[in-house]
């Protein structure tokens, strides 16, 4: 039968915080929590934000004052919510009170003797104007007369109409928790999100390499605009305008398959399949269905799915903004009679609204065929049955929405029924929606649920938007959704739309269960992650439960299979519970192999059946499967 991709593990950073056992998911419906799971988020969050340290077995506050675990909530609780989910964009980004800028200026002569001044020989222009009058004063020096008009750039700053992103919480600085080596900051995320997925399963990882074939791992990662800071193509692109040197890491770093790159070389260490997809917003899920069909076709069987943005710099955002697709001052202030934008609620899926807000993200999920995982202990929290992607034909405007999401998701929500039946997806499904917070937005995708829940019989259709609380993300956009719905698989919480007041009067919701507060819900058992991208890239996913994926699984596997695989889970889990401690400590001890287990290509041994290399317990198969026959 076709492999059945299981979700063993899922890590990454965002405005909510950390994606591993469910973090950034509490932190967005912490008012509903149990008193153990809020405690716990307030912890992990207080020592991610470096509020806290954890040495000698005591909470340390950086003025040296011991705090008791009980007690963060009320002395530091206020200090967290407001350092995390969507708000104004601080300092450590760039100044949106005052962004610089480079304005022009011309200087008019009005004297005959035209302006004068003195500089640097090496500072003049090359080729110097035929109109200038250079004259040299020594060997390093000359003075300069212009007779007519001088056009300079100088410094400036301005008031900057957007003003808030989703930022990782304030305080988390990956860059201090390994040898970072003057790496853009989405990479440092990377490494960060990588680690945290890993050891979120639960497994050794050496023990996963060794228990597969060395190809048969692989990365499916990617950015859309690549590394956009300083260390990335942002200074690559700048240096030279600014009057600064070009590095010799800019170009590489920049790249948007870096992220690929680090998890193989520094992270996994992987020789296999090695993947970069960019599908605007969609792109994540564009990287997942490429590991889904890999592993659905045997090609790969344990696969790390990645995507990373960390793009809050100026001339991204106003990119975005004069675009007119960005949430800015006026419009806000509009929408709310006021004079004072509200910045913890710039984003407003399906509410009224007036643009997205951006933010910055890194999300990694680790997914397994269902043998290995069953035959390793891996915990089961989900299985991705498919993702369909779909483009829009012929467009006028290529940002502008078409049909390919109705395409997207009347496949997923068919293959669904199919499989789990009509009753459980009209009973326990939901929607993880793309819910950018535009105003054509929330008409176009509520028209697609509409139309796919009047063909399917469904009622009160339940949705959550992701964006709302930590921004869009652009590339790892979905990652966000997924790491949603596999919060409410473990909850049984619904996140509302709690940024907004209520539903627009023109979004298409008489099918469809959207609320503007958190609620319990009864056990879900099927999630659509759903993504529409600029420029017709539309993407949906289907996504099971970890109840129906075993219902599906037991169907597969004896109960001697089972009584193996609960033995060895049960060890898997308490792995779990010690790294979620640590992590909650601030005990992320992140994988960066710079450089350690290189492989010796000399070692390596070739034979007419298999390639063997050094430090993998298996061998490379060569005896390929020959899919055209022969011409013997």
């Amino acid at each position: 039968m076709t492999a059945l991709p299981i979700i063993v593990g899922m890590g990454g950073i965002n405005a909510a915080g950390r994606t591993s056992f469910h973090q950034g998911f509490r932190r967005i419906v912490l008012d509903k929590l149990g008193q153990k799971a809020r405690q716990e988020t307030f912890l992990g969050l207080a020592t991610l934000m470096n509020l806290v340290k954890y040495e000698n077995d005591q909470l340390v506050t950086p003025d040296g004052e011991v705090i008791a675990v009980t007690d963060i909530e009320r002395v530091l609780g206020e200090q967290i919510k407001a350092g995390t989910l969507i708000r104004k964009i601080e300092k450590n980004h760039f100044d949106v009170d005052a962004t610089h800028w480079q304005q022009k200026l011309a200087i008019k002569v009005n004297s005959d003797e035209g302006l004068r001044f003195t500089c640097r020989i090496k500072d003049l222009p090359n080729p110097i104007p035929t109109s200038w009058q250079v004259t040299e004063i020594d060997k390093k020096t000359a003075n300069v007369v212009v007779p007519d008009q001088l056009d300079v750039k100088h410094d400036s700053y301005r008031d900057n109409p957007i003003k808030a992103a989703g930022q990782f919480p304030t305080g988390f600085d990956p860059a201090i928790m390994y040898n970072s080596r003057y790496q853009p900051r989405g990479l440092q995320a990377t490494i960060f999100a990588a680690t945290d997925a890993i050891r979120s399963t639960g497994l050794d990882w050496q023990t996963v390499m060794n228990s597969v074939e060395p190809d048969k791992v692989g990365t499916y990662s990617g950015s859309i605009a690549g590394q956009m800071n300083d260390e990335g193509f942002g200074g690559l692109v700048r240096s030279r305008m600014k009057g600064e040197r070009v590095s010799t890491k800019q170009l590489a770093l920049g790249l948007n398959t870096m992220s690929t790159d680090f998890i193989n070389a520094y992270v996994t260490g992987s020789v296999g399949t090695t993947f970069t997809a960019s599908g605007a917003c969609a792109t994540f899920l564009y990287n997942l269905r490429a590991a889904v069909n890999d592993i659905q076709a045997g090609r790969t069987r344990v696969a790390v799915v990645a995507s990373v943005e960390c793009a809050l710099t100026p001339e991204v955002i106003e990119g975005f903004g004069t675009m007119g697709a960005l949430a800015n001052e006026e419009g806000l202030r509009k929408l709310d009679n006021t004079d004072t934008a509200d910045h913890r609620r710039t984003s407003r899926p399906f509410g009224d609204n007036c643009g997205f807000t951006i933010g910055e993200g890194a999300q990694v999920v680790i997914l397994m065929d269902d043998a290995l995982a069953l035959e390793l202990g891996a915990d089961i929290m989900g299985s991705v049955v498919d993702v369909f992607v779909n483009a829009d034909g012929v467009k006028k405007s290529i940002t502008a929405p078409g049909p390919g999401n109705y395409i997207t998701m009347a496949k997923s929500v068919a293959l669904a029924e199919q499989i789990a039946g009509p009753e459980a997806l009209r009973e326990r499904s939901f929607i993880l929606a793309h819910g950018s917070s535009t105003p054509q937005n929330r008409v176009t995708e509520s028209m697609i649920y509409h139309k796919v829940a009047e063909a399917f019989s469904i009622n009160g259709w339940k949705l959550a938007a992701p964006k709302a609380f930590v921004g869009h993300t652009i590339a790892p956009a979905s990652g966000d959704q997924l790491a949603m719905a596999l919060g409410v698989f473990s909850h049984n919480i619904m996140p509302g739309i709690t940024t907004i007041s209520k539903v627009a009067d023109d979004v298409h919701a008489k099918h469809l269960d959207i609320r503007t507060a958190h609620y319990e819900c009864d056990p879900m058992d099927i999630a659509f992650v759903n993504s529409k991208g600029f420029g017709g890239n539309n993407a949906t996913a289907t996504v099971f439960s970890p109840t129906l994926t075993k219902k599906l699984l037991s169907k597969r596997y004896d109960k001697s299979t089972w009584d193996r695989y609960s033995d060895k889970v049960t060890q898997t889990h308490a792995e779990q519970v010690q790294y979620q401690q640590a992590a909650d400590l601030g005990q992320y001890e992140l994988i960066y192999k710079f450089g350690n287990g290189m492989l010796d290509e000399t070692a390596l041994k070739i034979e007419a059946d298999e390639l063997t290399l050094p430090g993998f317990s298996k061998a490379v198969k060569l005896n390929v499967n020959n899919q055209y026959g022969d011409l013997k």
